[in-house]
Parts: structure tokens; sequence; C-alpha cells
């Protein structure tokens, strides 16, 4: 069974379930997530305040656990050919005594540290112009094609992208960190491009509204697919070059990135062609007497 026969042989509000279940799984996922941590996705070192330390990997995990077991370690991961050490929050003067064991015992070592003050900053700042970039959004696509129920659906596809790629986070151990929450910004903006790609073909050409959606398909499947493409390149490696130069040591940030914008565009190639397809295949449809199309 190809993608045709779907669009054409079931109906929109059964084909919608779908979608809707996925949905629906990662709210579950961040909703316990949040129960457990206190927030739908874990925070990273900006948002919580603490300290990251990245240093030479030499000895075991469980011996350097050993030997910092006066300090606040809530996580020791191996990238490479280093550890990275991450500490919650500490006084000033425990600070100052870890920087200065750190320095001691090892060399070429790699200190970030964020207070609370600055942490709770940022976590306003991210709470505050997140849902200003989804009412933005939603402004220009009513202003693009005058139809409440185009927006509304616009805005829910790029909502639930948000959603599915946070839950992704969840379930792969990416924090939420400021490029993470920069790679949910892209996602907004690339959902709305693929959803105005899809709206305008079916609002604005003429034709059975199936024939529309799989004519869009075509163009939107392509920029998605190689999209994902170069992501996954990125992915690969800030993964594994370490693995092939030594020297190198695992790029994390890049690597959280391109984890969220994999599952993030996936999502939306899931939401775009199935959740607003499908809503705009039963809107177009409707009575014309209840229905203002936005070609007229």
């Amino acid at each position: 069974m190809d993608l045709d026969e779907i669009i054409t042989k079931y109906p929109p509000k059964q084909i919608i379930l779908l979608p809707l279940a996925v949905i629906a799984i990662a709210l579950i996922v961040l909703g316990t997530t949040y129960l457990t941590t206190g927030s739908p996705v874990r925070l990273g070192v900006e948002f919580t305040g603490g300290t990251l330390i990245t240093v030479p990997a030499s000895g075991t995990e469980e011996g350097l656990a050993e030997d910092l077991a006066g300090y606040p370690v809530t996580e020791i991961r191996s990238v490479g050919s280093r550890y990275m050490i991450q500490f919650g929050p500490m006084s000033d003067d425990d600070y100052t005594s870890l920087a200065r064991l750190i320095n001691s015992e090892f060399n070429d070592v790699e200190i970030r540290h964020m207070g609370p003050v600055y942490s709770k900053e940022l976590q306003m700042q991210a709470i505050k112009y997140l849902p200003l970039s989804f009412l933005f959004m939603a402004i220009v696509v009513f202003i693009l094609f005058r139809e409440p129920f185009i927006s509304a659906i616009v805005a829910f596809c790029a909502f639930a992208d948000i959603l599915i790629a946070a839950a992704s986070m969840n379930l792969t151990g990416v924090n939420l960190s400021l490029g993470t929450v920069a790679a949910l910004l892209m996602l907004i903006g690339y959902s709305v491009d693929t959803d105005i790609l899809l709206t305008m073909r079916v609002t604005k050409r003429k034709g059975p509204v199936e024939e529309r959606i799989i004519g869009a398909m075509g163009t939107g499947m392509m920029m998605t697919a190689t999209s994902i493409a170069a992501v996954f390149s990125l992915f690969l490696v800030s993964n594994l070059l370490y693995l092939v130069v030594p020297s190198f040591t695992r790029m994390d940030i890049i690597a959280d990135i391109s984890t969220v914008l994999i599952f993030g565009l996936i999502a939306d190639m899931f939401n775009t062609w199935i959740t607003n397809a499908q809503g705009l295949r039963w809107y177009m449809k409707l009575p014309k007497k209840a229905v203002r199309r936005s070609r007229k």
C-alpha cells in the first residue's frame, strides 16, 4: 500500500488518529519526566546552575567518582579520550577547592561554571520566548491565509513537532541547553516552512484535493529527506570523529543539536503529511457555504 492509496482510500478522521496517538505518547513521556524531575525535559547546567568539567580520561569512572566524592557530582560521562563531569550547585568555597584539585591532578582541563542566578534568568527567558515564537508564527500564518482553521492546524503541527522532539530528548538522554533550545526554535521555523508549502498547494491550486496533496508531498518529502541526510551526517561526525582521530573529543553540543533536529524533522514529516494534510483534506471538502476558501 503506497501513500497515494492511504491519502485517497481512508477518511481523514481515521488517518489522523495515528499522529494523535504519537502525540499522546510524547505527552506521557514528558509528563513522567516532569513528575520525577520537576521539569518536562532534563535541564542542562545552563538552566540548573552548577559546574561542567572536562578532563583527560585517565583511570576509571569509578575511581574518578571516589576522588570527587566530597563534591556534588551528578554525572560522569566518557566522551572519547576525555571524561565530562557535571556537578550540581555548590558554594564559592567548594568551587574554588574543586578547581584547585582538578587543576593539580589533570592537564588540559576545561571548566565551565554557571551561577544559580544566571541559570534562573535563562530559564525565564526560555519560558518567555518559546511561547512568543509560536504566537508570532500563528499571526503570520493567519495574515497569509486569513483562515482560522488553517492557522490553527499549522500552529498545532509545529507544537506537535516540538513535543515529539522534546520527548525524544528524554528518551535519548539529551539535556535542555542553550544549543538544544536553538534547535527547537529552528524546528518551529522548518515546520512552518513545510506546512505553508502544503497549504499553499492545496488552497491556491485547482483540481481534486488529494491530487494537490500528493503533488506537494513530492517536493516536501524531498526537502525533508535532504535536511535529515545533512543533519545525520553532522550527527555522525560529532559522535564518531574521535574514534578515527584520537586527538578529537566528542562534540557534545553539536551531537545534542543534531539529535534533536533528526527527531524533530522526522516528526515534522509525520505531522505535515498526515496531520496537516488530512486536516486540509477534511476542511477543503466542507460545504462551500460553511468554508470561506482562501483562493476566493
